[in-house]
């Protein structure tokens, strides 16, 4: 959303919007090339309290690299660093366990 909110004020030549948006990125951030910051900065955790609420943030993961900006491979399931293969083609990881045969236990 945010880059299709720099874009149309780009368009629009709203360059007074622009530039507080620019104003508000952190000195961290403009060091990795970050030109504007829409929103507040914020970190939402949210519990995944059944399996299709996991399922949806699981597949955002892993759909991720290959959307918006990212576009690092074509297919998702192709990326190196998801467990993408593992879950959607089946390919064998020895370093995950699928999240249904996880022990289910409340937190102490």
């Amino acid at each position: 959303m945010a880059y299709g909110l720099v874009k149309r004020l780009k368009k629009k030549e709203r360059l007074d919007i622009l530039a507080q948006l620019s104003a508000g990125v952190q000195p961290r951030e403009v060091e990795k090339g970050k030109l504007h910051q829409v929103f507040r900065l914020s970190f939402d955790a949210r519990l995944c309290q059944d399996e299709p609420m996991l399922e949806q943030k699981l597949d955002y993961l892993h759909r991720n690299p290959v959307n918006g900006k990212w576009n690092l491979v074509d297919d998702y399931t192709n990326y190196a660093h998801s467990s993408a293969a593992y879950y959607e083609c089946g390919q064998e990881n020895r370093y995950l366990t699928h999240y249904k045969d996880v022990n289910s236990h409340s937190p102490p």
